[in-house]
């Protein structure tokens, strides 16, 4: 199916979308026919992106936890494109800390990025779809660590299962109000991303911990950033149009054990 237009004619916005899987939502929407606006705070990293994905794709500068910023992001995107079909809140970070180490400043860090961030996505994101008038998909980046918890990934945890459960709010909001606007969770295991092998870097010896992730993985290895852009491509087309409310988990069996 790819490059078969499955988003022809859609607008989106994709938040994190510099590096990692933003980047590989961002690309995977311009090859099936949208155009794409990249948000992102390190904008030297966006601005090369969206240049290197074409035409169809620019960048804007956003801090996911400025409400501000929300506004603007939004209210630029419909004078540049007229128009919004797709939010995919896919900003975040990771602390690997337990309750007891865990700081309050901390706390609200991941807070703040991967639960206020989200929020302000779906507030803004419905306003902008809504203004557009063609319906639309909202998606939310969660995680496995939302379904399931760690216990080093005490803000983590708390932070994706709060977006789990906001995205089902925000979707019966939306049917509720007749918006014609659906929203969805993703729940990837780790995944090769910058943020992975940043976390992975940290540790003692970085190859073991690679090789001891992949272990816990019934299907033998991580995510790769196309794995769970192509289950956003589903839940960003037509083709999900009854689906909404729900959970897409993209974990190689992790939760299934």
């Amino acid at each position: 199916m790819a490059g078969a237009g499955r988003l022809a004619g859609k607008v989106a916005l994709v938040t994190g979308a510099a590096s990692g899987l933003g980047r590989a939502i961002s690309e995977t929407f311009v090859r099936e026919g949208a155009r794409v606006i990249l948000a992102d705070r390190q904008e030297e990293t966006g601005a090369a992106a969206a240049a290197e994905i074409g035409d169809a794709a620019a960048f804007i500068a956003l801090d996911v936890t400025d409400e501000g910023q929300w506004q603007a992001a939004v209210d630029d995107t419909l004078a540049r494109l007229g128009g919004l079909d797709i939010v995919v809140n896919n900003a975040g970070v990771v602390i690997l800390k337990s309750v007891e180490d865990t700081t309050l400043e901390e706390w609200r860090q991941v807070m703040a990025v991967n639960l206020d961030g989200v929020f302000l996505g779906c507030k803004h994101g419905i306003r902008g779809i809504r203004e557009g008038g063609r319906g639309g998909s909202i998606v939310n980046m969660s995680s496995v660590s939302g379904l399931i918890g760690g216990h080093n990934l005490a803000a983590y945890n708390a932070s994706k299962g709060g977006v789990r459960l906001l995205t089902k709010s925000v979707a019966l909001h939306c049917a509720r109000a007749g918006y014609g606007i659906r929203c969805n969770s993703v729940h990837p295991t780790f995944v090769a991303t910058p943020m992975v092998d940043a976390m992975l870097d940290s540790a003692p010896d970085p190859e073991q911990a690679r090789g001891k992730l992949a272990r816990q993985v019934p299907l033998g290895r991580l995510g790769e950033p196309q794995d769970v852009a192509s289950a956003v491509l589903y839940l960003a087309s037509d083709e999900s149009k009854f689906v909404t409310g729900s959970e897409m988990v993209v974990d190689g069996g992790v939760t299934a054990m």
